[in-house]
C-alpha cells in the first residue's frame, strides 16, 4: 500500500463523500430528472444537463467546455444511451481537472533538496486562510517533518492571534512581531529562522486586502524579494485560498490574485457547507492551477489532499 493511499485511506474518502453531499444532491437532483425515461442523449438531455453543472456552479465557460465534449463524443460514438451519461460526464468532468507537475503534495512530502519549503499563503480575509495554515501544519507535522508557521498578516491583530492558537493548537512554532510590523521583516525572520532551525517547512500567511490591487501587488512582490535574500529560489509555492461556498464570487477572487502574484496552487475551502461544489472545476479548468486541497468540515483533519479521481468519485457516488 503507498503512502498516498493510507493517508486517503477509508475515513478521508468518507470524509469527502460527506463534504460533497450538498453538490451531489443539487447536481444529481437534475441528472435523475434528465435521464428518467431516456433512450439517448439528445438536445434535451444536454440542455438539462448544462442546468445541473451551472446551478453546481461550474461556471458558464467550463460548462460550454464540457457539453461541447460530450456533444463531440456522442457524434462520433453515434449513439449513446443515457445509461453512458454518467461514466461519460465524469470522465469529461476529470477532464477539465489539473495535476500539479510535482505531486509530492499527495504524500504530504516535499520535493527533494527544498529545504525549507516556504510556503506563501495568499487570499482574502473570512475565506479559512488561517485555518488552512493550521491544517497543513498539522498534517505536514504527522507526515515527520519539521513545521514553522511565520504571521506576516499584520494588518489585523486577530490574524496574529488566530495563527498563534493554531500553532499552540498543532504545537509548531511561529515567528511574529506587534500589528502593523512590516509584513515582509517577518517573512524575512521567518524563513531565516527556517534555515537556522533546520525546518523543513515553512508556511508564511499573508494580510487578505483586495481593495487595492496594486498595493496588494506591491507587497507580495516586497515579500517575495526579502524571503528571496534568504533562499533565492523561493517561495516554492504560493497557494491561493478560496472559500468554496461563495461560487462564482471565488472566480473573481482568483483573477484579482493571480494578477496580482503567481499563483502556483489553490485550497478550496469550506466545500462542506454548500451546493456550489463545482466552482472546484471552474477555478481548475480557467485558471489551469492545480487545486492540492480542499476543507470539508471544522475538525482538524478536515483538510483533504484533492485527488480529480477521487473527488470525481465521489460527486458521482449514488448511496
Amino acid at each position: 500500500m503507498s503512502f498516498f493511499s493510507k493517508l486517503f485511506g477509508k475515513s478521508e474518502k468518507e470524509s469527502l463523500d460527506k463534504g460533497l453531499e450538498k453538490t451531489k444532491q443539487g447536481f444529481f437532483s437534475i441528472i435523475s430528472k434528465l435521464i428518467a425515461g431516456k433512450s439517448s442523449v439528445d438536445d434535451e438531455v444536454l440542455d438539462d444537463l448544462e442546468e445541473a453543472l451551472i446551478t453546481a456552479d461550474v461556471g458558464m465557460d467550463t460548462t460550454i467546455q464540457i457539453i461541447e465534449r460530450i456533444e463531440a463524443r456522442v457524434k462520433q460514438d453515434k449513439y449513446v444511451g443515457t445509461g453512458e451519461l454518467n461514466k461519460l460526464l465524469q470522465e469529461e468532468i476529470e477532464a477539465v481537472l489539473i495535476d500539479a507537475d510535482d505531486t509530492s503534495y499527495k504524500n504530504f512530502e516535499i520535493p527533494a533538496g527544498k529545504k525549507p519549503y516556504v510556503i506563501l499563503v495568499v487570499g482574502v480575509n473570512g475565506v479559512g486562510k488561517t485555518t488552512t495554515i493550521g491544517k497543513l501544519a498539522h498534517n505536514y507535522k504527522k507526515a515527520g517533518y519539521d513545521v514553522l508557521l511565520g504571521a506576516a498578516d499584520t494588518f489585523r491583530a486577530a490574524a496574529v492571534d488566530q495563527l498563534t492558537i493554531w500553532s499552540e493548537r498543532v504545537g509548531v512554532p511561529i515567528v511574529k512581531q506587534p500589528m502593523g510590523s512590516d509584513p515582509a521583516a517577518v517573512a524575512f525572520d521567518a524563513v531565516k529562522s527556517a534555515v537556522s532551525r533546520g525546518s523543513d517547512i515553512v508556511i508564511i500567511d499573508t494580510a487578505g486586502r483586495l481593495h487595492n490591487k496594486l498595493h496588494l501587488m506591491d507587497e507580495l512582490t516586497k515579500i517575495k524579494r526579502v524571503i528571496q535574500k534568504v533562499i533565492p529560489e523561493a517561495p516554492h509555492d504560493v497557494m491561493l485560498v478560496l472559500d468554496g461556498s461563495t461560487g462564482q464570487n471565488a472566480v473573481e477572487q482568483a483573477k484579482h490574485f493571480t494578477t496580482a502574484t503567481d499563483v502556483t496552487s489553490i485550497a478550496i475551502t469550506k466545500l462542506d457547507g454548500t451546493a456550489k461544489g463545482g466552482v472546484v472545476l471552474a477555478i481548475a479548468n480557467l485558471f489551469k492551477i492545480p487545486v492540492k486541497f480542499i476543507g470539508v468540515g471544522e475538525k482538524i483533519d478536515d483538510l483533504l489532499i484533492f485527488d480529480k479521481h477521487e473527488f470525481v468519485d465521489s460527486l458521482f457516488k449514488l448511496d
